[in-house]
């Protein structure tokens, strides 16, 4: 079977895969929810649940074995295409490019369900939060775990952020980091693809998990402009958000440095957090999110260190930047958005430092498990920046616009971020 024909079963069977584990996780959602003390007499009830369960584990173990085969193949076709890169062009190569972006994107929705699905299959306390209870629950379960204390930061316009304190506090030294998600998403969703609850007991930090409001599609979202109502979006003044967000979180406990991190749209809005300031606000970093070619709102942005990580084949925000496609979400403006590398010369224009025209890595970081070898290419300026201030790119050559990162990822994440001082 050719490159296209293994593409094509992978997919078939991963979506047979997801179709069936989704089943499985609304009967027993269902079940549960109709189930009460009372009724636990009811053996016909109790095997039909058994039986749900048990299809649901075996849904599981084989939407693990899909997974694996598709990175495998993710493997196979980065191979591929590197061979093509040097033997031949054309269509032939465009159809594979095409074929592994829709792979990768294919396998960060696998994986995002799959995660869920053990999450609920090996603990049968806890309640089926992948299909019932809100953000707030889910959230809270998933990080109640973590070794650090779970607490909740209310906002009078909004609902509470959960709040991830870890046990040895000390006053005016713990930094505080702000997690925002993608267009879309929400912080459950986040706390799952970049698990950086998981640390806050190793490494000594708060984690503040914040949800955006809802466009007019029913999507949650950052808004990282200064304009109101663009693209059927409320307008909502997420700076001022934020801003009052963590002036309560700070009311609860005295923090030391804040950082940002975005992921997508929450990554425009972590560029957009370091162009209007926040109190304490050491440093961002934005993964697979930019900002815009005209933003009027950085001109006088105090220095801030910035960390900007963008894979080369994101289909999603282009690495290069985007100056004519239309903004689907919105009403056909253009997008405007500004490239990577356009980002770091910008950032360190601001920080009163020039960004070389042809920069020199100081790192090859391997990062991404979707891409063989090492990918990243790290790029930092410190030299005449403003001082404490570091302007830093990550350009991971291959990645799209959900890398498959792990432990390593977040390690190095966590390290520039709270080396910020």
């Amino acid at each position: 079977m050719g490159v296209s024909g293994v593409a094509a079963s992978i997919r078939v069977g991963s979506l047979r895969s997801l179709k069936a584990v989704t089943l499985c996780v609304l009967v027993a959602a269902t079940l549960l929810a109709c189930t009460d003390e009372g009724d636990s007499a009811d053996e016909q009830r109790v095997r039909e649940f058994e039986a749900r369960a048990d299809s649901l584990e075996e849904s599981v173990e084989a939407l693990a074995d899909e997974n694996a085969a598709l990175r495998a193949e993710v493997l196979v076709l980065r191979q591929e295409l590197a061979d093509l890169g040097v033997r031949e062009s054309g269509e032939r190569f465009d159809d594979l490019d095409t074929r592994l972006r829709e792979i990768e994107e294919l396998v960060f929705r696998v994986e995002s369900i799959l995660f869920g699905a053990e999450w609920w299959s090996e603990d049968e306390d806890k309640p089926p939060a992948l299909t019932e209870g809100t953000v707030l629950e889910r959230t809270v379960e998933l990080v109640q775990d973590s070794g650090g204390v779970v607490q909740y930061v209310e906002h009078p316009a909004r609902e509470p952020a959960v709040l991830v304190t870890p046990q040895t506090f000390v006053d005016g030294e713990t930094p505080l980091i702000v997690a925002l998600h993608g267009y879309g998403s929400d912080s459950a969703s986040l706390a799952a693809y970049v698990p950086l609850h998981e640390r806050v007991a190793t490494d000594g930090f708060a984690l503040l998990l914040p949800n955006g409001t809802r466009d007019s599609v029913g999507n949650p979202f950052w808004n990282p402009t200064d304009e109101c109502c663009e693209g059927g979006k409320t307008g909502e003044d997420d700076v001022a958000y934020l801003t009052e967000l963590v002036a309560a979180a700070e009311a609860i406990a005295d923090f030391g440095p804040v950082y940002v991190f975005g992921y997508s749209n929450g990554g425009f809005m972590s560029h957009h957090m370091a162009c209007k300031g926040l109190p304490g606000l050491r440093g961002v970093a934005s993964l697979a999110g930019t900002s815009y070619v005209e933003d009027s709102s950085c001109e006088g942005a105090p220095p801030v260190s910035v960390l900007h990580i963008h894979g080369t084949e994101d289909p999603v925000i282009l690495f290069d930047g985007d100056e004519e496609t239309r903004d689907s979400d919105g009403d056909g403006e253009l997008a405007f958005y500004a490239g990577a590398w356009d980002m770091a010369t910008r950032w360190s224009r601001l920080a009163g430092c020039d960004w070389p025209d042809e920069p020199r890595p100081y790192a090859t970081l391997d990062l991404d498990q979707f891409v063989p070898g090492s990918e990243t290419q790290a790029f930092r300026l410190e030299s005449g920046c403003a001082e404490g201030v570091t302007i830093e790119l990550w350009a991971s050559e291959g990645s799209g616009h959900g890398p498959g990162y792990g432990d390593a990822f977040v390690d190095a994440l966590l390290e520039w971020l709270l080396s910020q001082e």
